[in-house]
């Protein structure tokens, strides 16, 4: 049974490490006003310019341009051209696409650990797991945002792209098991964070078609929105106006799929602005680039410094994930996070069942981290050391659907801060970014809690037709460990110290955030201090992780921000003419 297993493993290792999908609904056409950029004119003049149009750009321009005219500009593709990859079940085989045009752009952080970053309209939407909840009100207050407004901003989300997922064997089984071993109360479905389990939401229907931040473009006037694909930019512009003493950004530069250059502007008229929704990757990354940032980092690199500003690139976090899988003699439905447990120690505990591989998953999986660990020229083992196991999961895998489970945890926070570097001066190139996973001890304390709730889990009585019974959970975690699934050194007594486990297999679960944090790099509006006509708007400004899976937050923050912006748009114009 020996190989079996750890075939298994390796799968549902992939599933873990992979835990999105590229699947898209066929129900939403593709948009007139959505074009490539190799079709824009050399000169562009908007009154925003988004750059970014992933989870919070595209709800936030959608917004905005119900009273202003809206460019959009995205360095990724369309999900709308890739029908064959609308099903849940296809999910992982699109995953493994490392091509210059793929949705996933793959980078290991200092830390070892792989991680990627979306380049795709509709952002980690289209990439990740699906699941939605809210923040807690908790976290609204703390981030000084009006509670009615956001939970209208909320609702106009999950008009569009949530659901009530289906409930089916494995779920429902995980979800037993975390009442059994007192993750209470049960909360039912819904989008709310509350101490306890729950059936959250999901943005795949039942069809299993997934509805992306790219859908709520839908919201937007066709007449006063743009959207350029494939749009790289290159810088901000900035000005210096006479008798003012801060720099204002006045426009961008944007590189074509062909490589030829573009300049949009802000119009001359009203208060116009440029707004950064590019992630928490590409937005520190794009204000160095343009010259905001630790000055002698961008003197380093021989780019003009437009304004000092320390804080660009600092407080990067990553919530850190770790995992147990559980073979089953049972079959299993193929689902992504649809159960949590909300524990009061501060651990989020979630599941998937089920994986569809391809036969030449096994192949790519190993390309995917060779691949990875060439671009961050990193020196690696990773393949030599664990040659022989890679080996006998390739000769091995001959069935693709694979049985069983896979329960993660995930700290709450994280307390633990990295930071983000530029490596070269390309916006197309991966910086180095470090996360510092369990820095803090706390964090690793919450890890440790977590991987007690999911053993728990695993020897409930609930979970118990899905277990092999001459399996014990030591014999997952010693087989979990053969397995090379990061680039961290590994330590003998992982095997029985779960705070070693923790800190030798942690993976990312993708709710990265910071490098402009709130009242050092942005203000209450999320305007750049220290620059004019200059905002971020998106999980780069988050202090801490908004609740179990930000995706739903960092929508809602989009819709937020845009409701605020037009709203004022509009009240200084009619003041502006009446008091003409």
């Amino acid at each position: 049974m020996g190989w079996i297993l750890e075939k298994f493993i390796w799968a549902f290792l992939v599933e873990c490490t992979f835990l999105s999908g590229l699947s898209l609904s066929h129900r939403a056409s593709k948009y007139a006003f959505v074009r490539e950029a190799t079709s824009a004119p050399p000169i562009l003049s908007y009154d925003y310019i988004v750059i970014g149009g992933g989870t919070s750009g595209c709800p936030l321009a959608a917004t905005l341009s119900q009273g202003a005219r809206v460019l959009v500009l995205e360095r990724g593709g369309s999900p709308y051209t890739n029908p064959e990859r609308i099903n849940i079940k296809n999910f992982v085989n699109s995953l493994a696409d490392i091509s210059p045009s793929s949705f996933s752009q793959p980078f290991i952080s200092t830390d070892g650990v792989l991680n990627t970053r979306a380049r795709v309209l509709g952002g980690g939407s289209v990439l990740n797991a699906g699941f939605y909840s809210r923040a807690s009100s908790e976290y609204i207050r703390s981030s000084g945002w009006n509670e009615s407004l956001a939970e209208e901003s909320y609702e106009w989300v999950e008009r569009k792209v949530v659901f009530e997922p289906p409930m089916l064997q494995w779920q429902s089984a995980v979800r037993d098991g975390l009442l059994e071993v007192g993750v209470l109360p049960y909360n039912n479905f819904t989008y709310d964070h509350l101490n306890g389990t729950k059936i959250g939401g999901s943005i795949f229907d039942k069809k299993g078609n997934r509805h992306t931040a790219a859908d709520l473009l839908e919201y937007a006037d066709p007449k006063r929105i743009s959207v350029y694909l494939h749009a790289t930019v290159q810088k901000i512009l900035f000005k210096y106006n006479t008798g003012k003493r801060r720099p204002e950004a006045y426009g961008v530069i944007f590189r074509d799929a062909l490589g030829v250059m573009h300049r949009a502007y802000l119009n001359t008229n009203g208060k116009n602005e440029i707004i950064l929704s590019a992630g928490a990757i590409g937005s520190p990354q794009l204000l160095m680039l343009s010259g905001i940032g630790p000055a002698r980092h961008l003197q380093a690199h021989g780019i003009t410094v437009v304004l000092d500003q320390p804080w660009v690139g600092q407080e990067m976090a990553d919530n850190p994930m770790n995992v147990l899988v559980v073979p089953s003699p049972l079959p299993v439905e193929l689902s992504l996070v649809q159960t949590v447990g909300i524990t009061k120690f501060g651990s989020f505990i979630e599941t998937g069942s089920g994986l569809s591989l391809g036969n030449s998953w096994s192949e790519r999986l190993q390309k995917i981290f060779e691949f990875v660990s060439n671009q961050s020229g990193q020196p690696s083992t990773f393949f030599s050391e664990n040659k022989q196991s890679v080996t006998d999961f390739v000769r091995y895998l001959s069935n693709p659907t694979l049985k069983g489970g896979i329960i993660v945890e995930k700290i709450t926070g994280p307390l633990s801060k990295g930071h983000l570097q530029l490596i070269t001066t390309n916006p197309n190139d991966n910086p180095s970014v470090t996360f510092n996973y369990f820095k803090d001890p706390e964090d690793l304390r919450i890890c440790v809690e977590g991987m007690k709730t999911i053993i728990d889990v695993i020897n409930s009585k609930a979970l118990s037709k899905f277990r092999y019974p001459n399996l014990s959970v030591q014999a997952l975690i010693d087989l979990m460990l053969l397995i090379p699934m990061n680039l961290r050194p590994k330590h003998v007594n992982a095997a029985y110290s779960l705070e070693q486990y923790c800190i030798d297999t942690v993976l990312t679960i993708w709710h990265y955030h910071g490098g402009c944090p709130p009242r050092k790099v942005v203000d209450h509006n999320y305007k750049v201090i220290g620059v004019e006509a200059l905002r971020v708007i998106d999980g780069s400004t988050f202090y801490r992780t908004p609740g179990t899976n930000p995706q739903a937050t960092v929508m809602m923050l989009g819709r937020y921000m845009g409701e605020k912006i037009i709203n004022k748009r509009f009240f200084s114009g009619h003041k502006s003419e009446a008091i003409n």
